[in-house]
């Protein structure tokens, strides 16, 4: 399956884009809990903290938002600060998923029931991490290769709470150990509430595309609601995956924090005959300085490293956008970094031209 920015097959992207593209659900409901419109922020490793996850549902659009993965381990070690931090979430994030990753399947009950009663609104497992630390641990994409492991995880922890239980996972180790199918419906039998799907092999890791085709065989195989992700860059992509897959709800990761519009842009085209708003320079101005600024008020331990981090992806595409890059990661604070944002901006926008224009 072709997605609309790969330009290798001329005629055949040409027939994809000019057929009519299924709008995404509306909503969807899973186990009891409803996800209105059927869009899921991604767990994000070092991204999706309580401020980036506030920070996107306030912009509009997503239907559900999820932790950064969590040790269960950790959320059962007292003094496991990282993981307490990773749990952190306020009121306003309702719908919200607590995903968690280990391999001990009383482990990962007890951990779950510690998610239910902090009260989140669902919990997942992470079947799908590629990163070496992780999966050398059996977690993660290292699962993928035991499936009565995971069994004995599915059985262990949908007997420990009452919440939907669901679960995020590749489609396998590697093109030769494809186990999606297999894997989703045991989650269906089970007892879990909805699967998701990264439709790319541990081996790949983030690279090559995305096979569509193997979110469509799940949603053929299982009567739980299916959720893609893979290569969703633009609104019609996310159109694309449901008009070509079926799947129930688009879970969106990395174009998160590089376009953190994406999905007020995707219920835009949904709803209002396939237009959506491009954000302008003053968009992206106060982009920028809102989530800097919940950065300062919620007093972050790596609140700098944060915004240097971001900086890459929130100023790609700004003219000049390199020597902002060059101000925030030679800044030594938080309330700095702020500051030459500001700085920059406001004589972009002011037509003064402070800082030096230079190639993005």
């Amino acid at each position: 399956m072709r997605k609309s920015w790969d330009n290798s097959g001329a005629a055949e992207t040409v027939a994809r884009r000019s057929a009519p593209l299924v709008p995404v659900p509306v909503n969807l409901s899973i186990g009891g809990v409803t996800i209105a419109p059927a869009t899921v922020l991604a767990p994000m490793a070092g991204v999706t903290d309580t401020v980036f996850r506030r920070f996107i549902r306030n912009l509009g659009g997503c239907g559900l938002i999820m932790t950064e993965f969590t040790s269960a381990d950790g959320v059962l070690r007292k003094k496991d600060q990282k993981a307490k931090r990773y749990l952190h979430f306020y009121e306003d994030e309702h719908p919200i998923s607590a995903q968690l990753f280990g391999s001990d399947p009383q482990v990962m009950a007890e951990a779950a029931r510690m998610v239910e009663g902090l009260g989140f609104d669902l919990v997942d497992l992470n079947l799908g991490c590629p990163a070496k630390k992780v999966v050398k641990c059996n977690g993660g994409s290292g699962l993928l290769r035991d499936l009565p492991a995971i069994g004995r995880i599915f059985e262990a922890v949908r007997a420990a709470v009452t919440i939907p239980f669901t679960v995020k996972f590749r489609a396998g180790w590697s093109d030769d150990e494809i186990v999606c199918v297999e894997l989703a419906r045991m989650a269906e039998s089970c007892g879990l509430a909805a699967v998701a799907l990264h439709a790319r092999t541990r081996e790949q890791g983030y690279s090559g595309q995305a096979r569509w085709e193997w979110i469509a065989a799940i949603k053929d195989a299982v009567k739980i609601p299916v959720i893609g992700n893979g290569d969703i860059r633009t609104p019609e992509d996310a159109c694309a995956m449901v008009t070509q897959t079926g799947c129930d709800a688009v879970m969106i990761g990395r174009m998160a924090p590089s376009n953190p519009w994406i999905f007020r842009q995707i219920e835009q085209y949904c709803t209002e005959q396939k237009l959506y708003d491009e954000p302008t320079e003053a968009d992206r101005y106060q982009m920028i300085r809102t989530y800097f600024s919940m950065l300062i008020e919620e007093e972050l331990p790596d609140a700098v490293g944060k915004m240097k981090q971001f900086a890459s992806w929130f100023t790609h595409g700004v003219p000049g956008g390199a020597a902002l890059r060059k101000a925030i990661y030679e800044s030594k604070s938080a309330v700095d970094i702020l500051g030459r944002v500001e700085e920059f901006f406001e004589a972009r926008l002011c037509g003064a031209g402070v800082l030096a224009r230079q190639a993005v």
